[in-house]
């Protein structure tokens, strides 16, 4: 019990940690002094990244994307998340699917009662299912099959806050 109550507190931390960071890098342009933001002509456009979901790894049981995503962060803005993951093949076979999470709390236990599936059991294969970090605000994704045994068990799960991209100039 006290272990899983340990892990609670990690979350909460890194999304702490998470929103601190996004916001500091997104207000680094306020200058106290002359009471202002510097405003900058973007002269080039900026490409967002394209990031596999646990690298080589990819989406699959028993790794932990919380890891992965602290030690590949910073996300931006309008990045794009590719999730991939081998189709179920028979009947031994164990599907994996991405469920994008309400709020922190059913992140944190695990609750898809109101989550959002994003992808099936067979949209990771190939190239993989993308999505667009569209808006500024924390996404929590986990995978929602055998009942949450994924995300409790699996540490099939993590969080992201996008940073809003600096212009460049």
């Amino acid at each position: 019990m006290g272990s899983i109550f340990a892990n609670k507190v990690v979350v909460i931390a890194l999304l702490f940690a998470s929103i601190w960071a996004s916001t500091t890098m997104a207000n680094r342009d306020w200058h106290p002094r002359h009471g202002s933001w510097r405003h900058h002509a973007n002269k080039t456009q900026v490409v967002p990244n394209k990031i596999v979901v646990g690298g080589s790894e990819h989406w699959r049981f028993n790794f932990s994307y919380m890891n992965w995503a602290f030690q590949h962060g910073p996300f931006y803005q309008n990045d794009i998340l590719v999730f991939k993951y081998d189709p179920p093949i028979g009947n031994d076979s164990h599907p994996h699917s991405v469920y994008q999470l309400p709020d922190l709390r059913s992140f944190i236990n695990c609750d898809f009662s109101n989550a959002k599936k994003l992808a099936n059991a067979t949209q990771g294969a190939g190239e993989g299912f993308e999505l667009v970090l569209g808006k500024w605000q924390p996404y929590y994704f986990a995978c929602g099959e055998s009942n949450g045994f994924h995300c409790n068990v699996g540490l099939m799960k993590f969080f992201v806050t996008p940073m809003l991209r600096a212009s460049r100039t």
